[in-house]
């Protein structure tokens, strides 16, 4: 409902912000889920919220849907508050990396980010929410430099690195920053990206069969599900819980 999509591969029809989409039931669930792929829908399959519809819905607004009033706020506050549990996310996992040293500092991250998805409608909308994924960016910057194997990181440095359709199974990635990176489908087949940071790296039709991700940091269930997978790809445990194996 709430977000906007274009035709495209991800998508096969144009649907304005605030707009049902044509397949939701009134049940609020998707009538074509099991399909999604077949019927053009692949971008639905892989988007996640994090929680932030549930949230908004059950403790912002106290229950009530958006059809059931204050549809346009609802609409406004879903982008802060998934970008405020996304960063719940990648600190809830920087506090399980071997960073001891860091592992306060996340945890008092970690809290300030909980209380802030607990404010009012009003208090969400004041957010500066670009100010708070800084902060918490910086923080998980450092955490993976030290979880990478020190400062600097453990391996190449290819933030925001143009990677799209490259032949990589023969580059040791392992331990790379990859942050930001486009490796829309790069050709990863059976390679071992060790404790590579994966933070918001572009991984739609990226081929990772055979592949071990399974020690990579900030790999996010919708990464793992925008890539091309089999039973053989290794993912976290948590990623591999989301979305499933293959």
């Amino acid at each position: 409902m709430a977000p906007a999509f274009a035709a495209s591969a991800d998508f096969a029809i144009d649907k304005p912000a605030g707009r049902p989409c044509p397949n939701l039931r009134d049940d609020f669930r998707c009538g074509i889920h099991s399909q999604l792929r077949e019927r053009g829908f692949p971008g639905c399959e892989v988007f996640d919220c994090f929680g932030a519809g549930q949230q908004l819905t059950q403790v912002t607004f106290g229950g009530r849907s958006w059809r059931e009033g204050q549809p346009a706020e609802q609409f406004a506050l879903l982008p802060v508050m998934r970008q405020l549990h996304e960063s719940l996310w990648y600190l809830t996992e920087a506090l399980e990396l071997p960073v001891p040293a860091l592992h306060a500092e996340v945890r008092t991250a970690l809290a300030h980010v909980e209380r802030l998805t607990t404010g009012s409608p009003d208090e969400l909308a004041a957010l500066d929410v670009a100010a708070e994924r800084r902060a918490v960016g910086d923080l998980l910057g450092r955490v993976s430099d030290l979880a990478r194997g020190g400062v600097g990181g453990g391996g190449p440095d290819l933030r925001n690195a143009e990677l799209m359709g490259r032949d990589l199974r023969r580059r040791d990635l392992r331990g790379a920053s990859l942050r930001g990176a486009y490796l829309i489908g790069a050709d990863l087949r059976g390679v071992d990206l060790g404790t590579a940071d994966l933070l918001g790296a572009d991984l739609r039709a990226a081929d990772v069969r055979g592949a071990d991700l399974s020690r990579c940091l900030f790999l996010t269930p919708p990464q793992a599900a925008a890539a091309r997978r089999d039973m053989s790809t290794r993912l976290p445990v948590a990623v591999t819980t989301a979305v499933g194996s293959g």
